[in-house]
């Protein structure tokens, strides 16, 4: 009997994605002039006002309200009738200094002890269905927003855009867990005013239908094209107009979409949200070593699908374990507990060797922070910061270290592969 999975995700203009963007962006100013900050920032958008609270331990100064100023505007909230914009907007800052109970567990006098940020468990997810080894039912639900943003910014095809959206995708599997078939497509998406709402509706109907989904598919690799099929179930917009939106319409708070950031439902999550947090927070960039640690083993062809767990004790550096899940697609003949062994020998998952490992003190969050932190692409990019307080400053960076496939040599060795 065949089944149905789903996945959402959401814009960059969506309330919860304009705070978490701006958190990143707060954390990348502060990591740009002093790499060693520890950083915690939260962010609440609402109509009219951005408010910025959080511990940071710094031996820098950034300008925040500018920043979260220029991240707004960047996301397309430009003009007043948004209710929210760029220039306008509130903009209050109760960031704090970090607590020295806290730092106290956390730094060390050797940089390799340094201890866990945080108690708490992290997982790593990653499955053969797609190239980038990521759900299908997500990918896709991003990949249909990054191309709706493209043709807003684009102005062009479709001239009535507004920054927020949702996306979801519904897959119909075969019993051995093979893509059949897209079963449903849900698309709502902020738009300008209408002089009619029939008219409204029936246009963005057959925009979303005639060019953005003809536009996404034709970026798939032909194996997934044959899955969009005539019989495909589309809401769009389907309560109706959509002209209010944003943080006009709903209060957006920084680290609300977890499941958006991960894996879309499948796998698991721990309950610890990325934005916002420097690397030092194993919520972070434990969660970022374990998809490193499950994609390369998926990519070295160890098992079909992987789960990795790792958990922590505040204040200490070694895990206080390692588990992995392969879902009965292991093609090696160890069990998944020999597996979890050989994986803590291979991976060090200390909070400092995660950091060096990935390059994690580097100013790289602001690209996670909408359209998923897992399976983008990694690459190398040059970033400016300035800032009225320290000058300005030009780096080299690179992105989405723990998507890159460098370890599945030393995988192969290590399960005789």
């Amino acid at each position: 009997m065949s089944y149905l999975f789903t996945s959402e995700s959401v814009s960059e203009g969506h309330p919860d994605k304009v705070a978490d963007q701006i958190s990143d962006n707060l954390l990348d100013a502060f990591l740009a002039f002093d790499p060693e900050s520890k950083v915690a920032c939260e962010t609440m958008v609402t109509t009219g006002q951005v408010i910025l609270a959080g511990e940071v331990k710094t031996k820098t100064y950034i300008d925040a309200a500018r920043i979260a100023r220029n991240t707004i505007n960047k996301i397309g909230y430009t003009k007043s009738e948004y209710r929210f914009d760029g220039e306008s907007c509130g903009v209050i800052s109760l960031i704090h200094e970090q607590s020295q109970d806290i730092n106290q567990g956390v730094d060390r006098e050797k940089k390799e002890e340094q201890g866990a940020g945080d108690q708490g468990m992290m997982f790593g997810y990653a499955t053969d269905e797609t190239e980038n080894y990521m759900p299908l039912a997500l990918d896709l639900s991003h990949l249909l927003l990054r191309e709706l943003a493209d043709l807003r910014r684009e102005n062009k095809e479709i001239t009535y855009l507004r920054p927020d959206a949702k996306s979801q995708v519904t897959i119909e599997y075969s019993d051995d867990h093979k893509p059949i078939r897209i079963d449903t497509i849900v698309l709502s998406t902020q738009h300008d005013e209408f002089d009619e709402d029939e008219i409204m509706l029936a246009k963005i109907r057959k925009d979303i239908v005639g060019i953005l989904i003809p536009r996404m598919v034709s970026k798939l690799p032909k194996k997934l094209q044959d899955l969009f099929k005539s019989d495909i179930t589309y809401h769009i917009n389907p309560t109706g107009k959509f002209v209010i939106g944003g943080p006009h319409g709903d209060t957006g708070l920084t680290g609300r979409k977890i499941i958006v950031d991960t894996y879309g439902g499948r796998g698991a999550h721990g309950g610890g949200a990325f934005s916002g947090k420097d690397p030092s927070k194993v919520d972070r960039s434990a969660a970022y070593a374990a998809r490193h640690i499950a994609k390369n083993m998926v990519a070295a062809g160890v098992c079909n699908k992987i789960l990795v767990q790792v958990s922590y004790a505040i204040g200490v550096a070694e895990p206080t374990s390692i588990n992995v899940e392969t879902f009965g697609t292991a093609k090696i003949t160890k069990t998944d507990g020999e597996i979890s062994k050989v994986i803590e020998n291979l991976f060090d998952m200390k909070p400092a060797a995660i950091e060096k490992r990935l390059k994690l003190r580097n100013p790289i969050y602001a690209e996670t922070a909408a359209y998923g932190h897992m399976g983008r692409t990694p690459k190398k990019i040059t970033k400016f910061f300035k800032s009225p307080y320290a000058g300005e400053i030009t780096l080299d960076v690179e992105l989405f270290t723990w998507e890159k496939l460098d370890f599945v040599d030393k995988v192969k060795e290590a399960f005789g592969l």
